[in-house]
């Protein structure tokens, strides 16, 4: 019974091909937007965690001043020194690698070619606390870290910009106005969220960048990853309090550093890319209503001018709930298919838009799933109305109805 009322609203629709077309589009629209929008904020949040992740796992930063509600400086801050990174080097427990590191923008010139690229001065544990692996050649040596050495260690970036695809290891070029020997190459990051390119880098010693590049003592940023099973948290703690210790700040004084959670700001931006998908694909889902309210219409019309083939059918038989479940299933397959191929154009939709923005594909198969059967229960909901019309409507005066 179910499959002949299912083939005959399948009939139906076929019958009026373009009024059909014109009825389901109103949920092709909306099942579309709301896939797309859901589809492309979950790449967004896996593309904002995948960032963050680039800057190290289980990260504590720690920076000179303390930001105001807004995120500024409040003031001039002390910078950080070498007395604050021995304190946290020698003192602080469950910590996997610190690093101290200060950077600039530098020009650097190779032959006859030049990059203005940001020039880091740190030491060896820096890339195991930003884990970030080097790729050809080695670290730097304890005598070179400590020394100074006229070494460094370069990214992708600045490795295409001054020797192509060869093996720059052994090769030197000038920093500012410093010659330094390549020893290493770091594998490739990419671009940040923030549109920074992350290869365009070039590592060395800390001594020696303090003493050529940057002229000064200072260390604009300390690094700090937690071992494992270590929580961030605890270890946040340690270090704000081994901090203000060295610094000699009062207890009755806020701090004049920051120590940031690279654990909890992934979070944050996590938290909130899913909260505006969902106010996005809520904002969609409007349109699905709308179409069912197309749908009940032109329900409603069908019903009109079926009135004399329900008045035969109601007279040689047929009960209301014949009548009631036909007019269901044809809503409810009208809007099911509309529901179809608006997944797949959403779907479509998200790949390219993925594709040309460079974040991840990633569907959700119980957003699908739910697509399908919202669209199923708004043509349920909307075509009960004429359905129950269509059932009640009196057999004599649907046989005289032209």
């Amino acid at each position: 019974m179910l499959l002949e009322t299912i083939r005959l609203a399948l009939r139906s629709v076929k019958r009026n091909a373009l009024r059909s077309f014109l009825t389901l589009l109103g949920i092709v629209i909306g099942v579309a937007a709301v896939i797309a929008m859901i589809t492309i904020g979950s790449g967004t949040t896996e593309k904002v965690k995948a960032d963050i992740s680039k800057l190290g796992s289980n990260l504590l930063v720690v920076r000179s001043g303390a930001p105001s509600s807004h995120g500024a400086a409040r003031e001039a801050a002390r910078p950080l020194g070498a007395k604050e990174m021995a304190a946290l080097s020698t003192q602080l427990s469950g910590a996997k690698a610190v690093s101290a590191a200060s950077q600039m923008q530098v020009r650097a010139v190779f032959g006859t070619d030049s990059l203005t690229t940001g020039v880091t001065g740190t030491d060896a544990a820096y890339f195991t606390a930003r884990d970030w692996k080097i790729i050809d050649g080695r670290n730097f040596s304890d005598s070179e870290a400590r020394t100074g050495a006229a070494v460094c260690i370069i990214g992708n970036t600045v490795r295409k910009q001054f020797f192509g695809g060869g093996n720059p290891v052994g090769m030197a070029f000038r920093v500012g106005k410093m010659g330094c020997k390549v020893i290493g190459v770091l594998e490739t990051k990419g671009f940040s969220g923030f549109g920074t390119d992350q290869d365009n880098v070039v590592m060395m010693p800390l001594p020696g960048f303090q003493r050529r590049i940057s002229g000064n003592r200072n260390i604009d940023t300390i690094y700090v990853s937690a071992a494992p099973g270590v929580t961030t948290s605890a270890l946040q703690d340690q270090m704000e309090t081994l901090l203000r210790e060295v610094r000699r700040i009062a207890p009755d004084k806020e701090d004049d550093f920051t120590v940031r959670d690279m654990t909890q700001i992934a979070d944050a931006m996590a938290s909130t890319t899913a909260v505006m998908t969902g106010m996005l694909g809520a904002v969609a889902g409007v349109s699905l209503l709308v179409g069912g309210i197309g749908i009940m219409n032109i329900m409603l019309v069908s019903v009109t001018e079926r009135t004399r083939e329900i008045g035969i059918r109601l007279a040689i038989g047929a009960q209301e709930r014949h009548i009631l479940v036909q007019f269901l299933v044809e809503a409810t397959v009208l809007s099911l298919l509309g529901g179809i191929i608006g997944i797949a154009i959403g779907l479509g939709l998200a790949g390219a838009a993925s594709a040309s923005m460079e974040i991840p594909f990633v569907p959700s198969l119980p957003v699908i799933l739910l697509a399908v059967g919202f669209s199923g229960l708004i043509g349920m909901v909307f075509g009960f109305f004429p359905a129950l019309r269509g059932a009640r409507l009196d057999p004599i005066d649907a046989l005289r109805h032209e």
